[in-house]
């Protein structure tokens, strides 16, 4: 079953084959059950079990499970208004996917594009989305920082405890003697950098991994007091210089702002459209999964 549906929420199998394949995956697990897993969502007179919803939360993420729970039955009612529209409309049969595009993602697209009606924002849209959010129109900004990499395993809190707290010894150490810092680079680092001295040149947003660029970019130059964490371990970093863009005239905004705005349009557009399907497919039992 394709994961890559081109809306902001996922659909499922729509074709014969895959629904034997769903159902035939249904059977399996309700023979390793003592009784049909239970249902409390429906669509229409479709019931989504407790199972189904199980299987879906691995492909929504995050810290909070009843917030994942939540994200996974609100995706399986989508598939589900989705998958009886399609079918309503015939769409299935006339849907051609296109170059790397499923079936499934065909007849959605399809689907959109025939129902969905996407108003394209005009110049006066655009030049009052400019002058409301000027101070977020600039050109990037960018740090210039180094750092020492106390590389750890992501799944190994033992090891990532150790690294932490050689960071934290070597940023008191770097507050007494911040010459010592390439030093400190070139004897604990695991980045490659380290031959330079922990040195990382300027970074742009976009440019490093996302967990360590999103801290990176919160800092004020000079030493951080407490170590970045990313992926690969902790962070001990210096900021040497922070520039900030400059502003982005309209000339140079306006094809950033045009996309955006058709882009909010087209969600906007798209969660109206799945309110009239849940009307007309009347969806009962979501309500209950409170993401709290």
């Amino acid at each position: 079953m394709s994961r890559a549906i081109p809306i902001v929420m996922d659909s499922g199998a729509l074709s014969e084959a895959a629904q034997e394949s769903v159902h035939a995956d249904h059977d399996t697990s309700a023979r390793s059950l003592p009784g049909p897993a239970p249902a409390w969502v429906k669509v229409g007179d479709t019931l989504i079990s407790e199972a189904e919803i199980a299987r879906e939360m691995q492909y929504h993420r995050g810290p909070n499970p009843h917030a994942v729970r939540a994200a996974a039955a609100r995706a399986l009612v989508v598939r589900e208004l989705l998958r009886r529209e399609i079918e309503r409309l015939g769409i299935a049969d006339q849907a051609q996917p296109e170059a790397g595009e499923s079936h499934e993602e065909a007849c959605i697209r399809l689907l959109l594009e025939r129902e969905v009606t996407v108003p394209i924002p005009d110049e006066d849209a655009c030049r009052r989305y400019f002058e409301q959010n000027r101070q977020r129109l600039h050109h990037p900004d960018r740090i210039r920082a180094r750092h020492i990499l106390l590389a750890a395993p992501p799944g190994d809190v033992h090891a990532r405890a150790r690294a932490r707290e050689l960071g934290e010894t070597l940023i008191a150490e770097l507050r007494q003697h911040p010459e010592r810092f390439t030093e400190l680079a070139m004897r604990h680092s695991a980045c490659p950098s380290r031959d330079a001295g922990g040195e990382l040149g300027w970074i742009e947003r976009g440019d490093t991994t996302p967990e360590f660029e999103r801290q990176l970019f919160m800092l004020k130059p000079g030493l951080a007091g407490l170590t970045v964490e990313s992926r690969w371990g902790h962070h001990v970093v210096q900021v040497d210089a922070i520039e900030r863009g400059e502003p982005l005239e309209y000339s140079e905004a306006a094809s950033r702002i045009a996309a955006y705005l058709e882009t909010q349009a087209r969600q906007n557009a798209i969660h109206h459209y799945l309110r009239l399907l849940a009307e007309r497919y009347p969806v009962s039992g979501l309500e209950d999964f409170d993401p709290s």
